[in-house]
């Protein structure tokens, strides 16, 4: 063997924010910890080291030895500290400025704490745009590494991918370089000899050639049965061992080692792509699985395996196409980016306030952390803690612009934008404590609804949809062996269900789980017939709603109206949102239906849902009127005659009531989707759906109405929020805080 070889091994560990402690503290106990235990005792081995910036916040209050023991590796020179966006944003879904503030911010924070030059950055998810080389060198960062899948994509072979290359981008030079699939899968998952016999192969091929590892730090040791295999069974002392005992022609070096002492291969250009799985969950799922299915077809055929290297999956953005939630989050994000980008530039801001808005793009640049944007093999965007994490940090950013730009006090406010980015007009409805977001052109939805005192969007729902696993487990289900998925890229092949049945609780929805969906339905219809998806008969749902406004100086009203038609009758809804200062704890929604025939029974109901408040926990439940509990908020409620219910989130100090001015039926069902996790498949509960609805012919005279006011109670969470504020903090006024009274006194 004439040649030799250059491995970079790069770890990236991260834990996105709004993760539970426990996860962070099992990923240390099981990942984190016990690789630097055996990293330690090769010293000679060299390795590029990324921790996401959310990771590092957690790590530095909770583990200030792991730090410590870091710091002296990257001292003695065994480990590269490679930097990045703070927050672990995909790139491609942040403003340009957000880009360069996350990663020379983070850059500045790992240079202080590890005394060290940070010159390199982990590319989220490494999805790539070309825009982004001149965006990352604006940052004073020399280098990134991109999936091989990248390069391959811009026609560069497979065998001119033993180096790496120089890019640019309005002038500005980035190097990149290719991290290598054949190796992501190998690590750790096969024989460490066979990623020796590879690397050999390499050698044997090349002089002085570089091959790059980078992977998620979890898949040793956090991953399902990975602990054992990597620790227990010693799989990473062997690897190492393998790579002290061929060092004569195998050195392991570390990113700014190549660049210090290896020429660029040369110059190129990268399409827009992410790594190879990533451009496949992207698509839908029927073209997921025709693409999957065709780019594995004829494995053995070389002529159609050049062509097949040709050809390419999705693209990142079109997450925010497949899931609209996701748009809602990246839109609600933008505008926060935006407003805060003005104010910055605003040379006439004081101190305080200046202040006030660097604790402002702290929370905007955590509301960024990509995974609740996304999913994929993992739960992503399925994961409500993770959303409601994201919406969290965009209110409380929201929160303070406000204290920015407003006097102490109550105060109330409307103002109209295409907030959704649907090329249509939305309403923003705000005051000291709420803000509510209205579609018209959806339906006259409510489709977000912030409190702002605990940073909670009651609206941060997810609807239930097709996925291409879904038809896997279906199978599975019925003991039918089934193909539908088996090449789609996936953590295992094994079919492990979390909960039983979970092939019955798959439901698709036809409209948006959002709150003000008026939906008229068959008369003497039953709850047990609506579950199933039956007797919607008018197109109301998601129809187009015309819209006006009315200011006061302390109430201020929105009415949508809309003609249409059920069962062949066409009438109207007009339906008016108030908000008040005065009042600042509730939205009262006026109904009323005009122009139906007199004579003809008709069944109206208004769906309602809530977010952020799981289900199956004894501290989360519904109470009626009188106060007596009804069950937890994951409970199916019949009720036949009521005009009060409220539902308690006691661990987050909420109280939602939905009071009616006319008796009715109210209806209650949990929605759950079902999707996948590291740990198999799961029944995930995302909203509780509360429906009011009435049965009713129209009155002799004007039109039949009703009152329905949402009561949110936040009272105990503002006083919690006060409680654990810095002395400083409490003197400046807070706006946001909640009532000491109880909801409807």
């Amino acid at each position: 063997m004439a040649g030799s070889v250059r491995l970079v091994l790069t770890f990236h560990n991260h834990q996105p924010v709004g993760n539970f402690d426990g996860v962070f503290e099992q990923a240390y106990r099981d990942s984190y910890l016990p690789f630097l235990d055996v990293m330690h005792d090769y010293p000679e081995i060299q390795f590029g080291l990324h921790t996401s910036g959310s990771l590092l916040e957690w790590l530095e209050p909770n583990h200030p030895e792991y730090i410590n023991r870091l710091r002296k590796m990257v001292s003695s020179s065994q480990v590269e500290i490679i930097g990045g966006a703070f927050y672990e944003p995909i790139l491609a879904n942040i403003p340009r400025r957000d880009r360069i503030g996350q990663i020379q911010t983070y850059t500045q924070h790992l240079n202080q704490l590890f005394n060290t030059n940070v010159r390199g950055m982990w590319l989220p998810e490494r999805v790539w745009e070309q825009c982004f080389a001149s965006d990352i060198a604006a940052a004073g960062i020399q280098y990134t590494i991109i999936d091989d899948y990248h390069f391959r994509c811009a026609g560069i072979p497979q065998n001119e991918l033993a180096g790496y290359y120089v890019t640019e981008d309005e002038g500005r030079l980035l190097f990149v370089f290719p991290d290598s699939e054949k190796l992501r899968y190998l690590v750790p998952f096969s024989e460490p000899e066979q990623c020796i016999d590879y690397l050999r192969e390499v050698a044997a091929q090349f002089d002085d050639a570089v091959i790059v590892f980078g992977d998620d730090g979890e898949k040793f040791g956090s991953w399902p049965e990975t602990y054992k295999h990597v620790y227990e069974d010693r799989w990473l002392r062997k690897f190492l061992d393998l790579l002290r005992d061929n060092e004569s022609w195998l050195k392991v070096t570390t990113p700014s080692g190549v660049l210090d002492h290896v020429a660029p291969i040369g110059r190129c250009y990268l399409p827009d792509a992410s790594y190879r799985e990533m451009t496949e969950w992207v698509l839908p799922p029927a073209a997921q699985k025709e693409f999957v299915s065709l780019t594995r077809m004829n494995p053995d055929d070389a002529d159609w395996q050049r062509l097949v290297r040709f050809t390419r999956g999705g693209f990142w953005r079109n997450f925010r196409t497949r899931y609209p939630e996701s748009n809602e989050m990246y839109a609600r994000m933008i505008d926060v980016s935006n407003r805060l980008g003005v104010m910055m530039a605003d040379q006439t801001l004081d101190d305080d306030q200046r202040e006030l808005l660097i604790d402002a793009r702290t929370h905007l640049y955590r509301g960024q952390c990509n995974c609740s944007y996304w999913h994929g093999a993992f739960g992503g965007l399925y994961l409500p803690h993770l959303r409601n994490a994201v919406y969290h940090e965009l209110i409380e950013a929201d929160t303070l612009l406000e204290r920015v730009t407003r006097e102490p006090g109550a105060w109330i406010d409307v103002a109209t934008a295409d907030y959704n980015l649907d090329a249509r007009q939305e309403v923003k409805l705000s005051n000291h404590r709420l803000a509510v977001f209205l579609s018209p052109a959806m339906g006259g939805h409510m489709y977000e609804l912030d409190v702002r005192a605990n940073g909670v969007n009651l609206l941060a729902t997810l609807n239930r949809r097709p996925e291409p696993y879904h038809q896997r487990i279906i199978d599975f289900g019925r003991n039918v062996e089934s193909d539908e998925d088996a090449d789609l890229a996936s953590i295992s092949r094994d079919v492990k269900f979390k909960q039983p049945d979970l092939d019955k609780k798959i439901v698709y929805d036809n409209w948006p789980h959002k709150s003000l969906v008026d939906l008229f339905l068959q008369p003497q219809l039953t709850f047990a017939e609506f579950r199933r998806g039956e007797g919607l008969i008018g197109d109301f749902a998601t129809g187009t709603y015309e819209a006006s406004i009315r200011k006061g100086e302390q109430k201020i009203a929105v009415e949508m109206r809309r003609r249409g038609a059920v069962s062949g009758l066409t009438g109207e809804i007009r339906k008016i949102v108030i908000m008040s200062a005065d009042r600042p704890n509730e939205i009262l929604i006026q109904y009323q239906v005009s122009g139906f025939a007199k004579d003809v029974p008709l069944h109206l109901a208004v769906e309602l849902n809530f977010a952020a408040m799981p289900g199956g926990a004894n501290d989360r439940y519904y109470y009626d009127c009188t106060g007596q509990r009804l069950g937890t908020l994951d409970a199916t409620l019949d009720l036949v005659s009521a005009d009060r219910l409220s539902l308690v989130d006691e661990w987050q100090g909420l109280d939602v009531s939905i009071e009616a001015s006319r008796a009715g039926g109210f209806w209650t069902m949990p929605i759950e989707t079902i999707s996948q996790s590291e740990g198999g498949f799961e029944a995930v509960h995302q909203s509780v759906c509360i429906l009011p609805h009435w049965e009713f012919v129209m009155p002799k005279q004007g039109p039949w109405v009703v009152d329905l006011r949402v009561l949110v109670d936040s009272s105990v969470a503002a006083a919690r929020k006060l409680a654990s504020m810095t002395p400083r903090a409490v003197l400046t006024p807070m706006t946001s805080s909640g009532s000491a009274a109880p909801i409807g006194s």
